[in-house]
């Protein structure tokens, strides 16, 4: 056990400062490319360098990309490092590499309870906190049910998650026949996923707050990754550490929610693909998922907006479409092993 232990130890050590640098500038270099092709495209010929031309167009060019384009690609960037986020820290929560906040419904808790509050009439405020309670909620009870140190196991916590979600959507169903017809059409297309009108303001303070947060406690969490036995035998803390994830996996699923709807699989693609390219050190992990969730989701916003221009499809849809073949080839991986 001990040797075992300082093995996986001195492997998450090998990280080094140069590799680190490294992954950050390319993903950053990526994403500023991807940032660039987003704010050039879309449903009309008009683009940034269109700006400067002495033409009728100019004005015209400049509303469409600063006050459409530019807001949109940064709701994906945002909504995207949240969904990521989330997605790496409940991975770690319950030692599951396929924990994601969709599958595990805790999406879905955070979407019924933004619902619920949206039906009652209540602020922004109060629809944020709702959508927070329902995934903190979700969370807890994927943990009670099936989550437990000593007992979970991977069939369990999956069935255990698809049958929260498969609740939470006939929940979500339920609240949406009740809505009244004035605020149905927007509720619906919400709940598809759309970054169109997407307020990404509050999302990305929030961002960086977890980041800040939870970052420097990248050591304490690659040792809880391992087991709940190894966190016990160096001596961490390990009830504090997994509240501390409970709340800001929720937080995060519940900001991407109520920013953009239900938007699926990036936290399941994203920090399975990574781990395969630079490994489980969460010291690097947390960033570069949170950088790589926001150009995922960006790329699969500009495949929305183009692919039957002038129509806009849900970028929900989009990356389910992507994301469901990506989960059963997971999936299938694990099946073999």
């Amino acid at each position: 056990m001990q040797t075992l232990l300082g093995n996986k130890v001195m492997n998450l050590a090998r990280l080094t400062p140069q590799k680190t640098l490294l992954t950050l500038s390319i993903l950053l270099l990526v994403l500023l490319l991807s940032v660039i092709i987003s704010v050039s495209v879309g449903s009309t010929s008009l683009r940034p360098w269109q700006f400067w031309y002495d033409s009728p167009e100019s004005a015209l060019a400049r509303d469409v990309v600063l006050e459409l384009r530019l807001p949109r690609t940064v709701s994906a960037l945002v909504v995207g490092g949240l969904l990521a986020l989330a997605g790496t820290l409940q991975q770690v929560l319950l030692r599951n590499p396929l924990a994601d906040p969709y599958i595990l419904g805790t999406s879905g808790g955070a979407s019924v309870g933004a619902l619920l509050a949206l039906l009652l009439g209540v602020g922004t405020l109060g629809v944020n906190a709702a959508a927070g309670a329902g995934a903190l909620l979700s969370i807890l009870i994927v943990f009670l049910l099936a989550g437990r140190d000593r007992s979970s196991t991977q069939t369990r916590l999956l069935l255990t998650g698809v049958a929260l979600a498969a609740f939470c959507g006939a929940v979500s169903s339920l609240l949406l026949s009740m809505a009244p017809d004035g605020l149905l059409r927007g509720m619906v297309f919400w709940l598809m996923g759309d970054l169109a009108g997407a307020h990404w303001q509050s999302g990305a303070a929030v961002l960086c707050i977890l980041l800040l947060l939870v970052w420097p406690l990248a050591r304490e969490l690659n040792i809880m990754g391992m087991s709940a036995e190894s966190a016990h035998a160096l001596g961490l803390n390990h009830q504090r550490l997994r509240w501390v994830l409970y709340f800001a996996a929720a937080l995060a699923s519940a900001l991407a929610v109520t920013t953009a709807g239900m938007i699926g699989f990036v936290g399941l693609i994203v920090p399975h693909a990574l781990r395969l390219l630079i490994g489980q050190d969460l010291r690097l992990l947390l960033p570069a998922a949170t950088l790589a969730g926001g150009i995922v989701l960006l790329w699969a916003d500009i495949i929305a907006r183009t692919l039957i221009a002038p129509q806009q499809l849900p970028v929900g849809v989009v990356m389910a479409l992507l994301g469901v073949p990506a989960f059963l080839y997971l999936l299938s991986r694990r099946a073999v092993r």
